[in-house]
């Protein structure tokens, strides 16, 4: 009899075991499914959703970006999971930006550069920058650090000290007051237009501060957190002017990109303090007056394909090259690189590596880049191409770098 009991309390252990092992694998296609759908990117969209069971409750929880997430999920699983027997599916998503923001969900930058960093702690990998001025979503707070999107769409970790948080109201302001934007690759903001005035802060190519009045030889500019400073007039201009006068071509993508030679090469870099492959693009592009996807293997999904056979024919000045892991029977295709092609007698192209340098692909060229020629993927061309994902500043006046 005793021997009994036990059996049979053993098939109830191993069917109760079947049965969670059923709900947990349905729970898991599921949300693997929906992520293909919702969030295939998880650079661009937070998607993280787990399933627990207390007694007679499964209860989902996480967080997400993104509404439609949360009821394609309650929908998917109330059919794929049998909830007879009383067995109830609680939900508790957190749909960002979350309740954590209160009313400010956005921040402006408020340094040269903001370090943006994959885990909220200073010691985590720097994922990527933002600069003086750039406008950031806001989608929760913990303790001193943000989780924000920037432009691109990136999603990461800001300190506190980098940024400015603010309303819906005082973006608005922001955003309809004139601004300037800094030309030169790098330089300084002073405490008055006098010739030795003291330094307020340095300041990078491409950053924007409001613009108070304009001095004879300086503007006089205002910082988010409403410190004022001044700026050389040779070295800025108002924001306004520089879009209304800015002619994207390839020849001014070789020019932009020639500033940055010697830089060094920082990884998450996207300011002229240094910068990683894609951010050197990136920051090329947009002085340029486009705002492009942020790394290298997002950069390769936008734009027109050019040079599919690989033999670096048929390429223009300003296209895009990519590099990395080719794909086999077993493995898909791995971007991991990207320059810019300058198009000359040379057959060079500019890129991040090291450092911003040029090499060639010609075997002859004493600037020859073999590992990079062995491994090129193809190229794309940006400049004249209507893309979603390549956003120009002429019709999206608010975006910033």
């Amino acid at each position: 009899m005793k021997h009994y009991i036990i059996i049979l309390a053993l098939l109830f252990l191993v069917s109760c075991n079947k049965q969670e092992t059923s709900y947990q694998n349905n729970f898991e296609h599921i949300k693997d499914s929906l992520k293909t759908i919702y969030a295939p990117d998880t650079r661009v969209e937070v998607y993280h959703i787990n399933l627990t069971k207390q007694e007679k409750t499964l209860l989902v929880t996480g967080e997400t970006t993104n509404a439609d997430v949360i009821s394609a999920l309650s929908s998917s699983l109330l059919k794929a999971i049998d909830t007879s027997g009383n067995l109830n599916i609680d939900f508790d998503i957190d749909l960002l930006p979350n309740t954590s923001v209160g009313e400010t969900k956005y921040a402006l930058v408020n340094n040269s550069v903001a370090n943006i960093r994959s885990k909220p702690k200073h010691s985590a990998e720097l994922a990527t920058q933002a600069i003086l001025g750039t406008v950031l979503n806001v989608l929760k707070i913990e303790g001193d650090f943000y989780l924000v999107q920037t432009p691109d769409r990136y999603i990461s970790w800001v300190d506190h000290g980098g940024v400015t948080l603010i309303t819906d109201t005082e973006l608005k302001e922001w955003q309809a007051t004139p601004k300037i934007i800094y030309t030169e690759t790098f330089g300084h903001v002073y405490a008055s237009d006098e010739p030795d005035a003291p330094i307020i802060s340095d300041i990078v190519l491409g950053s924007q501060l409001k613009l108070v009045n304009t001095k004879k030889d300086s503007y006089k500019v205002s910082y988010p957190d409403n410190r004022i400073g001044y700026i050389k007039k040779e070295e800025a201009m108002p924001y306004n002017v520089w879009l209304d006068i800015l002619e994207p071509s390839a020849d001014l993508i070789e020019t932009t990109a020639m500033k940055f030679i010697g830089a060094p090469y920082l990884w998450g870099g996207t300011s002229t303090k240094g910068m990683d492959c894609s951010g050197f693009t990136k920051t090329v592009f947009f002085m340029n007056g486009f705002v492009i996807p942020r790394d290298a293997s997002q950069q390769i999904n936008a734009g027109k394909l050019v040079d599919e056979d690989l033999r670096f024919d048929n390429l223009q000045k300003g296209d895009l090259l990519f590099f990395g892991k080719k794909a086999t029977d077993s493995t898909k295709q791995r971007t991991t690189h990207v320059g810019i092609w300058l198009n000359n007698a040379n057959n060079e192209f500019i890129h991040a590596s090291g450092r911003v340098k040029i090499n060639s692909i010609n075997p002859e060229a004493p600037n020859y880049d073999a590992l990079n020629k062995n491994r090129y993927l193809g190229a794309k061309r940006y400049l004249g191409v209507d893309d979603r994902l390549i956003k120009n500043l002429k019709e999206h006046h608010n975006l910033t770098p």
